[in-house]
């Protein structure tokens, strides 16, 4: 049987993270964040958004950088943690310079770990495709691929929250699942 795997999604600025986090404590397990974010000490404005959100994570939180190699930090947890997965969308950004084809092996191994991980996951991701087409091709590169896999995960997610609006969707509870993606 699969661990909880819980996805929270959303805009920009929506609440996203801070409704994972709410989940995360109230998990009672030992919460481990998992940050994909690259830290780049020369943008201050970035670093200063990291440190927003690690000043609002409890003290007794582990944190692990983990920018890449993600499906190897999901096979090593332990029973009784709880993972927050803060976010995807940064996950993706890290990997958009390699090819499709290592793309959807990095995905197609990040989806097959999910059922082994013992621990309760919550997942983080980005709502990119309520705008406009990006006019530049690696921000359709980015959409791409981050809303295909918002859209795998979701399906295999419960539940799924959507943050828009200063409210929480609970979307298992609202919504039908699409049927799964024919590759």
């Amino acid at each position: 049987m699969m661990s909880k795997v819980i996805l929270v999604t959303g805009a920009a600025r929506s609440g996203k993270s801070e409704w994972a986090e709410d989940l995360a404590i109230n998990s009672g397990k030992t919460v481990v964040y998992i940050a994909t974010a690259t830290q780049n000490p020369d943008d201050q404005e970035w670093l200063a958004r990291i440190q927003k959100h690690q000043q609002r994570r409890p003290q007794d939180w582990i944190t692990l950088s983990v920018p890449g190699e993600l499906t190897a930090a999901l096979a090593q947890s332990q029973p009784n943690t709880c993972l927050l997965v803060d976010s995807l969308g940064t996950w993706v950004a890290n990997f958009l310079e390699e090819d499709d084809l290592v793309w959807e092996n990095t995905v197609r191994e990040f989806l097959e770990i999910l059922p082994l991980v013992a621990a309760e996951v919550i997942f983080v991701a980005e709502e990119t495709g309520w705008g406009v087409v990006p006019a530049y091709p690696m921000g359709r590169k980015f959409r791409d691929r981050l809303g295909a896999l918002v859209r795998q995960l979701g399906t295999i997610c419960e539940p799924v929250y959507l943050v828009t609006g200063g409210h929480v969707l609970n979307l298992s509870l609202l919504g039908v699942p699409l049927p799964t993606i024919k590759s």
